[in-house]
């Protein structure tokens, strides 16, 4: 199911991970860590927004073969609609992928594995800071709505290294999110 060099990786990951937490990495098998990671994925919605949706006979439904790859390089969003006032304040993408609200426009992450476009050469560390502190690589950009920051990152670093652990064993996808628009660029289009 996993290639070596993907097994040899996981290993790593989830040995750094439990050394950092103070534990030694034989108490927990990798298959207990990825099986923990998957339910985590699973249970906390990732796929509802990170998972482009793509239309079917019975309506929409997630693209698995894009699973966790975030909003679709290829899907070119035109600007977001003037924002309504009062109490309906966003918009979001027929794929779940792209939102549009007060802070801007905001794309959906690609966590797959990928090293140019996902997560391929993200640690642990950047992973846990990232979601520790809302901010990319835990110094950069803000993360912007609808990632629930607030609730997430009351994950424990055991938790946070499973998930990542899960997310370097699934495929990698090849796709460049593009960069969140800022809120001037709402304002430019409600003129």
């Amino acid at each position: 199911m996993y290639s070596l060099k993907m097994l040899v990786r996981i290993a790593l990951v989830v040995a750094a991970s439990f050394a950092r937490a103070g534990e030694p990495p034989a108490a927990t098998a990798v298959s207990e860590v990825l099986a923990r990671g998957k339910y985590l994925v699973t249970v906390t919605g990732c796929n509802d927004c990170h998972t482009p949706l793509k239309l079917t006979p019975t309506g929409p439904a997630p693209d698995w073969d894009r699973m966790l790859s975030g909003h679709p390089a290829s899907l070119e969003m035109p600007p977001a609609p003037k924002m309504a006032e009062g109490p309906w304040q966003n918009a979001f993408a027929a794929t779940n992928t792209a939102w549009a609200g007060p802070w801007g426009v905001s794309f959906t992450a690609n966590l797959t594995p990928d090293r140019e476009t996902g997560l391929g050469k993200w640690t642990v560390r950047n992973f846990t800071e990232t979601i520790r502190t809302g901010r990319h690589l835990g110094r950069g950009r803000e993360i912007l709505p609808p990632m629930p920051i607030p609730m997430y990152k009351n994950f424990t670093d055991q938790d946070l290294a499973a998930i990542f652990t899960y997310l370097q064993s699934i495929p990698a996808v090849k796709n460049r999110v593009p960069d969140p628009r800022p809120p001037a660029a709402l304002a430019s289009v409600a003129r």
